[in-house]
């Protein structure tokens, strides 16, 4: 195989877009590590008066993910995050009015596999989102996994992202007088395993948890298709019932996440590497689906708006794809 270089003279803003989005992969891949290890030595060196406090405030700051987070605005206006959007790019396409009195629960998909859409439409503030969607607030929630790493926590939640458990759902839905977004990626972990080129496999008929937490918050539900999200990284093949796929699965079950085997583009060559392809995302979040608030909603009233969520879904998939270079005979498969 010929392996094709980078050329010499390219513009440095594309530099540092690449210098970007390899600052933000390797915060996911190896941050939350390096900063658990950090406390391991100062634990096993006996540096008492640094890990004593931290560890302290810890305890009692435990909840926090849970509690609309710790966001900073000067870290979410870092210059680095514009870089960021502009190396893929990354589009927010709103198709829809969404009225502040109300809060509203985005789903998200597809997952891809490391939700790049999500995070540079949601967790920074060099997307659109401000203008489009004033008057709103959005929090993206992610596994509570990444919460339970010492000071790596603190790094991801000055971006915004919060806790996706329950009560931390709940938490943001219940402001009075609306104007909270959950920003939920629904189909999750196990959705990350089936983020091939050209797939649209979405995880979403056993996903009814946040159709009930929409009907006890009268939250509005509005799906959203971020597409682009499956054309960033390619994947060792692993379908249904091969030794890999098992053996994912297994890990996730085991661990709360998956583990895709996944591979782009290089620094310096284009061949092969982590760095995600140049490819444009465009997140389109569609039409506001009405939910009015029933405390204790009945398993038909969770089936029949969880039917019309999927409806509104793939709705808003067929009639977005032409503009994106999907076939017209391509179409949502729902797992």
């Amino acid at each position: 195989m010929k392996v094709e270089f980078a050329p010499l003279n390219i513009p440095l803003a594309r530099r540092l877009q690449t210098a970007a989005v390899l600052h933000w992969l390797l915060s996911f891949l190896l941050f939350a590590q390096v900063c658990l290890g950090i406390i391991v030595f100062l634990i096993i060196y006996n540096y008492w008066f640094l890990y004593l406090p931290y560890l302290t405030w810890l305890y009692f700051d435990w909840q926090t993910p849970e509690q609309g987070g710790r966001r900073s605005e000067w870290v979410r206006n870092w210059a680095i995050w514009r870089y960021f959007k502009d190396y893929f790019p990354i589009h927010l396409i709103k198709t829809w009015d969404l009225d502040p009195s109300h809060n509203y629960i985005f789903g998200f998909h597809p997952h891809g596999v490391l939700v790049v859409g999500a995070f540079g439409n949601f967790c920074t503030n060099y997307s659109a989102f401000k203008e489009l969607f004033p008057g709103f607030t959005s929090y993206l929630h992610v596994l509570p996994y990444w919460f339970r790493c010492p000071l790596f926590r603190e790094y991801l939640m000055s971006s915004g992202p919060v806790s996706v458990s329950k009560k931390s759902v709940s938490h943001v839905l219940s402001k009075e007088g609306g104007g909270n977004i959950s920003v939920i990626v629904l189909g999750g972990a196990e959705e990350s395993l089936d983020a091939h080129p050209g797939k649209f496999t979405l995880f979403i008929r056993q996903r009814k948890g946040f159709v009930k937490i929409a009907l006890t918050h009268g939250a509005y539900l509005v799906p959203v298709f971020s597409f682009g999200e499956n054309e960033l990284f390619k994947q060792v093949s692993n379908p249904e019932g091969s030794w890999l796929r098992n053996v994912q699965e297994k890990l996730q079950k085991i661990m709360g996440f998956a583990l895709p085997l996944f591979h782009a583009r290089g620094i310096f060559q284009y061949n092969f590497g982590l760095i995600p392809y140049r490819k444009p995302i465009h997140t389109v979040v569609g039409r506001p689906i009405p939910v009015r608030q029933t405390l204790n909603p009945t398993s038909e009233q969770i089936e029949e708006l969880h039917q019309t969520y999927m409806e509104e879904l793939r709705k808003l998939f067929e009639e977005h794809k032409g503009k994106y270079g999907i076939p017209e005979n391509e179409t949502l498969i729902f797992r």
